[in-house]
């Protein structure tokens, strides 16, 4: 698995990079088949200081890319979010590459039984 974690107008101090590491390890226990993962953190200039800093990340799995992002007025609030965000996405995807192998798997059972 590749790990990218970047920063626009921002520098990526090893406490932030170690923050963003150990939630994504939350990801990993779900689904292990990530090939590449790049996480941007942003500071961006807005009036609306709710929403200044902005996290995003870009997940490539086999089969997919999954893609979140989330903003909030502290940095750590925000890759939380966006972590969860994740999460759903990736058991989502887990439960439906489960229930096709399931499916074919059925499916290759019932026609080996109808030729026997």
């Amino acid at each position: 698995m590749n790990l990218t974690i970047s920063g626009h107008h921002l520098e990526v101090t090893p406490a932030l990079r170690g923050y963003v590491t150990s939630k994504l390890d939350r990801l990993m226990r779900h689904f292990d088949q990530m090939v590449d993962i790049k996480v941007l953190l942003t500071v961006e200039k807005q009036k609306e200081k709710e929403k200044r800093q902005r996290a995003e990340c870009s997940v490539r799995v086999k089969g997919s890319d999954l893609f979140a992002e989330a903003s909030h007025f502290d940095l750590y609030a925000a890759i939380d979010a966006l972590v969860d965000k994740l999460d759903r996405q990736v058991v989502r995807h887990k439960t439906r590459v489960q229930d096709h192998q399931a499916e074919v798997h059925r499916s290759l059972m019932q026609a080996a039984g109808a030729t026997a």
